[in-house]
């Protein structure tokens, strides 16, 4: 129990280092916007199908099944929320905007959270089931993974005139979920380790969905058109590295 909750915090503590890194960054950010999304986009995309999807399929049969219903569930379960997601501009503080660009970072973030449930999950599992030299390794990966996603988070909230506290807050608690993943991970070992197939694929859906419906049209208009092209490209390069060498 004890490593467990170290995990736990460790990972969710990397998110919000992330968080802090992006603050540190977020004049330049700020500059480029678009460059920084389209980035943000290619990170999302590596962590869906590399941390996510990939290994909820590996295993093939049920798991594979299990898997692509997550995914299809996940992408429709996010279509349906984002009726959610003018409410929660305004708990950050801001106003629905007329060309919905606030709307659609709200969207990414919602999908960060998401995501982040499941790989906790991933790693109290491995604890719960005394796996611990695996789960320590999973949790590591994690934590790695997190510090650029947290990062990626600040700047798009902050352009869409999130105020700087509730930016943090926010962002914070995608790394609180986290948290709260690792320890119902450790706790039902065995109801989680039957669904986790089913709970990673459907975080992967839920990314997969917004960046195809909302970031990458979003980022793609107007200038900076190519240079967006790239830093997808580099997003998810990195976070290929991260998740190959973890």
């Amino acid at each position: 129990m004890y490593l467990a909750l170290l995990a736990a915090l460790g990972v969710g503590g990397a998110t919000i280092l992330g968080v802090l890194v992006g603050f540190v960054l977020r004049d330049t950010a700020k500059r480029f916007s678009n460059v920084v999304l389209s980035f943000a986009a290619g990170v999302m995309l590596a962590a869906a199908i590399f941390g996510l999807i990939l290994p909820a399929t590996e295993q093939g049969g049920l798991d594979l099944l299990l898997g692509i219903v997550g995914v299809l569930l996940g992408a429709v379960c996010l279509a349906f929320a984002e009726r959610l997601v003018p409410y929660m501009a305004r708990i950050a503080g801001c106003e629905p905007s007329a060309d919905g660009s606030v709307e659609g970072v709200m969207l990414f973030v919602l999908a960060i959270a998401i995501h982040n449930l499941p790989e906790g999950l991933a790693a109290g599992v491995g604890f719960g089931a005394g796996e611990v030299g695996e789960a320590m390794l999973i949790a590591g990966g994690i934590a790695l993974q997190n510090v650029p996603e947290g990062m990626v988070i600040v700047p798009p909230m902050l352009a869409s005139g999130v105020r700087p506290l509730r930016t943090f807050l926010l962002a914070a608690l995608t790394g609180v979920v986290e948290i709260l993943g690792t320890l119902i991970g450790y706790f039902a070992v065995r109801i989680a380790a039957v669904m986790l197939p089913f709970a990673l694929g459907f975080a992967g859906g839920t990314m997969l969905y917004v960046i195809g419906d909302e970031m990458i049209p979003r980022t793609h208009k107007g200038e900076n058109g190519r240079a967006s092209t790239f830093s997808l490209l580099v997003g998810f390069c990195l976070m290929l590295v991260f998740c190959v060498l973890v």
